[in-house]
């Protein structure tokens, strides 16, 4: 019988307009948090925003009720996937924005910042999803960006926040059928494709490498989500991702592989697979936190990123090992 991730709460937002796949990837993702037999967060809890719904007004609204709902031992997920843009000031861009109007009808980072700041569950992951391949054509002094700087300064150093853009600055988050490339990878780490223990978790940072690895791996290198962790050691759990249960099934409509241990490993040897995979993990997740200090890919050191790829290619080395696939 599937048991209810009862602390977890989430506001999930899909602006639409010029980008219809926010729409689908929204709705997706809060479809999966609210299924008892993957993520279940009590449907109650899952507040969906999506096409006109998703405006300044229903955003900021939705926020405050997670802050005013939310105890210091509870769960918050805030996704969104829209535009999100600099002019120089940055402004992630709702449903209805007016570009004469940005602060009647966008949000500002500070303003965003702020909501997120006032939220007291003590385990909060923030995902974003913007500067979408596609959509309107750029204003002129208008700037697709994926996240407000404010939030990395204030929420990247507190215990318990986490990070997650879809994509760096001078790049694009690509589509995909059905869903954007980020999100598919995020909606398999959910579902435990990315689970490190098997104990029927999905923790924070297996899903942020999961998909820290996966979109690169898709995107022929051309996507690289930004990560931003302030403590290592607190992979708290984000949501059940299979109700409960420690097995991760398999999502409809995809062609990867659930991960397996393959049987008959000799099991001192698998334990030391096992401690070896944990240090490249740490390691790589090091490697990251460098890299959130460069909003640009082109702007990040070789070396920093030779050095990543050089660890991934050992994580994958490991995983082949243990049979696990993705």
């Amino acid at each position: 019988m599937s048991q209810t991730f009862r602390q977890g709460y989430a506001v999930v937002v899909g602006v639409g307009a010029d980008l219809p796949v926010t729409i689908d990837d929204a709705t997706a993702v809060a479809d999966l948090l609210g299924d008892p037999s993957r993520c279940a967060y009590p449907t109650e809890q899952v507040r969906l925003l999506t096409g006109e719904k998703a405006d300044r007004t229903n955003i900021l609204s939705a926020l405050s009720w997670l802050a005013k709902t939310t105890g210091e031992d509870d769960t918050a997920i805030v996704y969104f996937s829209g535009h999100g843009m600099e002019t120089p000031d940055y402004y992630l861009m709702p449903y209805g924005y007016d570009l004469a109007d940005l602060e009647g009808t966008a949000i500002r980072g500070e303003t965003f910042t702020k909501h997120l700041r006032a939220i007291k569950a003590k385990k909060l992951l923030v995902l974003l999803d913007c500067c979408h391949a596609g959509g309107q054509a750029e204003a002129k002094g208008v700037v697709k960006s994926p996240l407000p700087p404010s939030a990395i300064a204030q929420l990247g150093s507190s215990s318990g926040r986490v990070i997650l853009a879809s994509s760096r600055k001078d790049e694009k988050s690509w589509t995909g059928k059905p869903y954007s490339v980020f999100t598919t990878a995020l909606l398999e780490a959910l579902a435990g494709y990315g689970a490190f223990e098997k104990d029927g978790y999905a923790r924070v940072l297996d899903i942020a490498m999961w998909v820290g690895r996966k979109v690169p791996e898709r995107t022929d290198d051309k996507q690289h989500p930004i990560i931003k962790v302030s403590n290592l050691e607190d992979n708290f759990a984000l949501a059940w991702y299979a109700g409960g249960e420690k097995s991760p099934r398999p999502l409809p409509k995809w062609a990867t592989n659930v991960p397996s241990i393959t049987p008959g490993l000799d099991v001192e040897q698998v334990a030391t697979w096992r401690r070896m995979l944990a240090n490249y993990r740490e390691n790589l997740l090091l490697v990251e936190e460098r890299m959130t200090e460069y909003v640009e890919f082109t702007d990040i050191p070789l070396g920093l990123v030779k050095n990543k790829r050089r660890i991934e290619a050992e994580i994958t080395k490991l995983e082949q090992k243990l049979g696990i696939k993705g």
